[in-house]
């Protein structure tokens, strides 16, 4: 056989999505885009604000020489004292140069850091349902994903966090926004969770971090309030994205943030500029570096996401779904009324309409929509969502 037998393995875990999507070109060729309601991928269907076009063409006509060759791995300085500025303020904690790491977009943000702290064996804490692709991050550097449920609202069980952290652990994943679910984590339960992780750090005599995967913090409702990380634990770490707030995932442009006061924080910085450039990343990419310097603060209009959740959660509850409204990100994650949630979206599937399978996330007895999508998709889906679901009363 070509493949490893892990890839093999693992190419059979994270094939939800992949196998969705292909369904939906399927579909679309066969009956039409327009009759094809595809919620599967969390892909920004919003523009990015028109300052950012502005901002590219005036890049691209700059005639500065010098523009397009390598920069330090850690990305340019200038770029770095911006990020460090405006995040200084969203994390109420003094943020300079030295504490930011341009990466290519979020993912590769997780991978530096975990490649940085883990040794083969160490374990990862992580709250479920989750981001599908965290478990094969960990996998890559030689960790263990440990996975723990939420509870039944996708609020942390805070006991089952504890219970999760052992001696082989050496960080906590959160992902607030939260995708798949749209949960926004308060407060109370950051601080608890730091409280956890100081404890169980003293009591095996090691270092354990918090990492938070942070890329739809602009993106949320009804007031709700992404605390910050790291007023709350001193040994955290910020992976993040301009790919969902600028609306511009293809650009593969991130930061990692890490906080002055964590253990080791020398060694450790100095660890994710190797690891950005020893994974093949090098350094994130010049243009959209030089770009997001002048865009800080700056986000699409989140209200225009609030408005297609409303008109879906409206439409769902009316047919009898039953669901934990979002409070950010651009994701769904109600339960289906089977316990097989893939028999369910294959019942959907036949009205054409793609969804994704909650087991893929950690989450069975539920599925996912991605409302990322225009609202003529959501009314023309509505018709399905209710025979469907009549069907299996």
């Amino acid at each position: 056989m070509a493949v490893s037998k892990k890839i093999e393995g693992f190419i059979s875990q994270a094939s939800w999505i992949r196998r969705m999507f292909e369904d939906g070109i399927r579909l679309k060729q066969e009956y039409g885009a327009e009759n094809v309601f595809d919620f599967t991928l969390g892909n920004p269907d919003v523009e990015p604000p028109p300052r950012f076009k502005e901002i590219l063409r005036e890049i691209a006509a700059d005639p500065s020489p010098g523009k397009h060759v390598y920069m330090p791995n850690a990305g340019y300085p200038r770029t770095r004292r911006a990020v460090a500025e405006y995040l200084s303020r969203v994390q109420q904690v003094p943020l300079a140069e030295a504490n930011i790491v341009m990466t290519s977009g979020a993912g590769g943000a997780l991978n530096v850091i975990l490649k940085t702290l883990l040794d083969p064996g160490d374990e990862v804490v992580i709250p479920t349902p989750f981001f599908v692709e965290y478990r094969f991050y960990v996998d890559n550097h030689g960790g263990t994903a440990r996975l723990v449920p939420t509870r039944d609202d996708f609020s942390l069980d805070l006991k089952g966090m504890e219970e999760a952290v052992t001696e082989k652990t050496k960080a906590v994943l959160i992902n607030s926004p939260n995708n798949p679910t749209g949960k926004v984590y308060g407060e109370t339960e950051i601080r608890a969770l730091a409280g956890i992780i100081a404890r169980k750090g003293r009591e095996f005599g090691r270092d354990i971090y918090l990492i938070s995967d942070e890329p739809y913090r602009d993106i949320v409702y009804d007031g709700a309030v992404v605390p910050s990380i790291m007023a709350a634990c001193p040994n955290s770490v910020i992976a993040t994205s301009y790919s969902k707030n600028l609306s511009i995932p293809g650009e593969r442009i991130g930061y990692i943030a890490a906080h002055p006061g964590m253990s080791g924080f020398g060694k450790i910085m100095e660890g994710f500029i190797l690891c950005n450039r020893i994974l093949g990343f090098v350094n994130a990419p010049a243009i959209m570096q030089r770009a997001v310097a002048l865009m800080q603060g700056e986000t699409v209009d989140p209200s225009l996401y609030r408005t297609r959740r409303d008109l879906l959660c409206d439409g769902l509850s009316e047919a009898g779904y039953r669901f934990e409204k979002p409070k950010g990100a651009f994701y769904l994650f109600p339960r289906t009324p089977i316990e097989d949630d893939v028999k369910f979206v294959k019942a959907l599937q036949e009205k054409k309409i793609l969804t994704v399978p909650g087991s893929g996330f950690g989450g069975p007895g539920h599925f996912r929509i991605a409302y990322c999508v225009e609202e003529k998709t959501i009314t023309g889906a509505m018709k399905g969502f209710r025979e469907v679901m009549e069907g299996f009363k």
